[in-house]
């Protein structure tokens, strides 16, 4: 099932798609109500049949010809345009990429790590699907894409072992861990040349975790103005999902709606030599199988 968030009318509501991908169902037409998707995540954290039971009412009117509304006439939002808290994110989580960044900064990238990387991102407001990475010459002299697998917590998870953590995930999305090199590095921690303004699309969908296999097994890629530029597996995950939410929620309460983001493989304008940065104009398209595209452009 694929939860969305999207305009329709000067309304942001809350919908699920059509098996077909053509419509929406706006939750109100499922007998339910909620002021936005943290809402809606929050009220199945709390009724664990109630994800279920929307499913199956979405199920229904896929027959019915007159429900729902186009997508075509629709305007689709990240579906958590603003998360509850910082995203919780993983540096350096697949080999490949883990070469390229100490050959571009060996003394920010480079070294043996045990244990994973782990470092938040600051988000205002998630940029939607076809919305607009502005880019401000001014600070930005070497702004990068990253195409992330991101998890979103269903329940609150705590003290979670690696054999029930996927019974703790809603679903998946795509992030794209937007980054300016430049303020990465001078600042040393990353916190700031991840965090600027515009700096985190995601969507286009939540994609609900019964979709998929455990662990997901899922094509990544990024193209640049329809240049492959990333094309890996999130099977070569270094610290896989089950593990990431287990050390996590052994230290910290993952509150329902909190969004992981599991890493970048090897692809990043960084890692060309020389570099490979955006400029104003090119469109970055960050896809992973079975859950879409997410295309936006810099401006």
């Amino acid at each position: 099932m694929k939860l969305a968030t999207f305009r329709y009318k000067d309304q942001d509501l809350v919908g699920i798609l059509s098996s077909c991908e053509t419509k929406v169902y706006p939750l109100s037409t499922l007998g339910l109500h909620a002021m936005d998707m943290n809402d809606f995540i929050d009220q199945t954290a709390k009724d664990g049949s109630l994800l279920g039971s929307v499913a199956g009412k979405a199920s229904k009117l896929d027959a019915t010809e007159e429900a729902g509304l186009l997508l075509s006439d629709v305007q689709l939002l990240s579906p958590i345009p603003f998360p509850k808290q910082d995203i919780i994110c993983l540096g350096i989580n697949y080999a490949a990429h883990a070469v390229e960044s100490a050959r571009f900064a060996k003394d920010d990238f480079g070294g043996e790590r045990t244990y994973p990387l782990y470092f938040s991102k600051r988000v205002n407001e998630a940029v939607a699907p076809k919305g607009v990475i502005h880019m401000d010459e001014k600070i930005m002299t070497a702004l990068d894409y990253e195409v992330e697998l991101a998890v979103v917590i269903g329940r609150d998870a705590k003290n979670v072992s690696p054999e029930n953590a996927f019974d703790y995930i809603l679903g998946y999305t795509i992030l794209n861990d937007v980054t300016d090199r430049t303020v990465q590095t001078r600042h040393k921690q990353w916190y700031f040349g991840k965090s600027l303004d515009n700096f985190t699309p995601i969507g286009p969908y939540i994609v609900t975790e019964d979709c998929f296999e455990r662990p997901p097994v899922l094509k990544i890629q990024t193209t640049v103005n329809d240049e492959l530029r990333q094309n890996s597996t999130t099977a070569d995950l270094i610290f896989g999902i089950p593990y990431v939410i287990s050390e996590l929620s052994a230290g910290m309460t993952l509150k329902a709606g909190t969004i992981i983001a599991t890493g970048t493989p090897e692809g990043v304008g960084m890692g060309f030599q020389p570099p490979r940065f955006l400029s104003k104009g090119d469109k970055v398209v960050c896809t992973i199988e079975g859950i879409g595209d997410l295309e936006n452009t810099i401006g």
